[in-house]
């Protein structure tokens, strides 16, 4: 998880309801403690898709944006160098942890940093990858620019996301989740135009992931 800022939505993207940035910092304050056991399962498949795609990629640093108490950490390959940016101070406090008690060497960095306003210099990183983030920042797509910026020229954005279900049995187990989603943070209708244009919705690579096709996994070469 990374919410940061309170700026509103693109006027491009589709319309929802605006995030109160200290209200999400708050509730991830609270869930930090038991967030690996009430999210970690429900998500693993479609974390372990994401990660798995970063591994195939050739040796490089890799941005995780939101990354939160860390979940993904042990996954990564050890010819990558990982830097992990998030709002929640006590997210990250157990990302370090996990990353001391399990000699995770590969991990250059855990910042606590704004995902709409990132500290790092143009072209930093050979990829970046967000997971579960894009619906609980203000705006999605000033996250995204900023991934654009800070990767370099022909590397590899990925997103690992919930986008809202237009009907089937996705619209069933959405409506099911919808109390437990908003509870941390999410938004159960945010649709894939709130993250990318139609352009961009065309070039990307898109793969739905368990369970049921409630999360989906979108690749993006940074052209």
């Amino acid at each position: 998880m990374a919410t940061l800022s309170d700026r509103s939505a693109s006027t491009h993207a589709a319309p929802r309801r605006p995030l109160d940035a200290e209200a999400v910092r708050a509730a991830y304050a609270r869930w930090a403690k038991v967030y690996d056991a009430a999210f970690g399962l429900v998500s693993a498949p479609a974390r372990r898709r994401a990660v798995a795609a970063v591994n195939a990629l050739p040796d490089g640093r890799v941005l995780e944006v939101g990354v939160g108490t860390g979940l993904s950490l042990p996954l990564y390959r050890r010819g990558l160098r990982i830097t992990g940016i998030d709002l929640s101070p006590q997210m990250l406090a157990r990302a370090r942890a996990k990353v001391g008690r399990d000699r995770l060497d590969h991990v250059e960095a855990l910042v606590e940093m704004d995902a709409e306003a990132m500290g790092f210099p143009d072209g930093a990183f050979d990829a970046a990858v967000a997971m579960f983030v894009a619906s609980v920042v203000p705006n999605p797509r000033r996250m995204l620019a900023e991934m654009r910026r800070v990767v370099r020229p022909g590397g590899t954005l990925l997103f690992v996301n919930h986008f809202a279900a237009e009907g089937g049995l996705r619209l069933a187990i959405e409506r099911a989740a919808a109390p437990f989603s908003r509870a941390l943070g999410w938004h159960p209708d945010f649709a894939f135009d709130a993250l990318l244009t139609p352009a961009e919705r065309r070039a990307a690579e898109i793969t739905p992931c368990p369970p049921g096709g409630l999360f989906s996994l979108v690749r993006l070469r940074n052209d």
